[in-house]
């Protein structure tokens, strides 16, 4: 056996690997076992073991194109996530690869369609009032192995806060629906929109002295996710439930208030702790929804939202301050 036989027999099994990997992705486990899209992405691997990224294929190769790309996976597989969970998948934020370091790789992802179709920003709307954000960025990509055609692009793939959407997209395009050809506008147009909604936002500050006041963060209520292993998930949702709760209670910090209920909220009904805490958040963010104009300006349909969340709690949940609230929004 040569050298080159040696490299060539290196380089099937690497691909072997990887095409393994993928069967086990789609194994029969239903999606819906998965409390929380973090968890998802933990236990189906769509990063690496350490949680940070992973290399997707997004060329086979001139003999392989018929293969479908790796690189559109996580996206595909967090819309399936999504949709089981009764939910509306759509690209929230354009990328523009800030993450990749080198301007060769970057250009050479900026010409790859099998890249740019996967990659972003994506918000997931759920049935039962939850909503998170995904960003699915290329950090880098590189040649399999010499001699071959097939290329591979190292994605990170994070959830994130609102509010750490908005400062790692800040200057892309926003609130982009994947299937709806209405939102393909050119940029003339968007700005003339974003005008628009900025002069009917001053419009609303200058009468609302007191939305003024709660569009204000306060960094120092808002409760962050803890770096991982340093809190439990149950002692990440009850404390941003607390702090929910006290801001709300006290009428102070009212959308750092929101988000942390929403924080608290989007982790579901955990293990080995109290179900309480997760109803409870479930009723601040309906609140929030329907009471605090600078948090729920920020949806489409607040309402609506709103009583999607307190359907689910009175259904599921048997919650009767739900079912109060729901009669009264009637």
């Amino acid at each position: 056996m040569n050298f080159k036989t040696l490299i060539w027999m290196g380089g099937v099994g690497i691909v072997l690997h990887g095409c393994t990997s993928l069967k086990n992705f789609s194994s029969e486990d239903r999606i819906t076992q998965f409390a929380t899209p973090q968890e998802f992405i933990l236990q189906k691997n769509i990063n690496h073991a350490n949680g940070s990224t992973k290399e997707y294929v997004y060329v086979w190769g001139a003999k392989h194109k018929e293969i479908e790309p790796q690189s559109l996976y996580p996206r595909k597989y967090l819309n399936q996530y999504c949709s089981a969970k009764e939910g509306k998948f759509k690209l929230l934020y354009k990328s523009s690869m800030t993450l990749v370091p080198n301007s060769s790789d970057k250009k050479r992802l900026l010409a790859a369609g099998e890249v740019k179709q996967g990659i972003g920003a994506y918000q997931c709307e759920q049935a039962d009032g939850k909503n998170w954000i995904v960003s699915i960025e290329p950090v880098a990509e590189h040649k399999l192995k010499e001699g071959s055609g097939t290329r591979v692009v190292v994605l990170q793939t994070k959830i994130l806060s609102i509010d750490e959407a908005q400062k790692l997209y800040k200057n892309k395009a926003v609130n982009i629906n994947i299937g709806d050809k209405r939102t393909h506008l050119n940029e003339q147009k968007n700005k003339k929109l974003n005008n628009k909604m900025t002069v009917k936002k001053d419009l609303e500050i200058k009468q609302e002295t007191a939305v003024q006041k709660e569009q204000k963060v306060n960094p120092e209520t808002l409760i962050k996710p803890a770096s991982q292993g340093s809190e439990t998930p149950q002692q990440q949702q009850l404390k941003a439930y607390v702090a929910a709760r006290r801001d709300l209670n006290k009428g102070q910090n009212l959308v750092n208030a929101c988000n942390n209920a929403q924080y608290a909220y989007n982790y579901g009904k955990l293990k080995a702790t109290s179900a309480s805490v997760y109803k409870d958040s479930g009723m601040l963010v309906a609140r929030c929804l329907t009471s605090v104009p600078a948090y729920s300006s920020r949806f489409s349909n607040p309402k609506g939202q709103a009583v999607k969340i307190l359907q689910n709690l009175a259904t599921q949940h048997n919650h009767v301050g739900a079912k109060q609230k729901l009669t009264q929004l009637k």
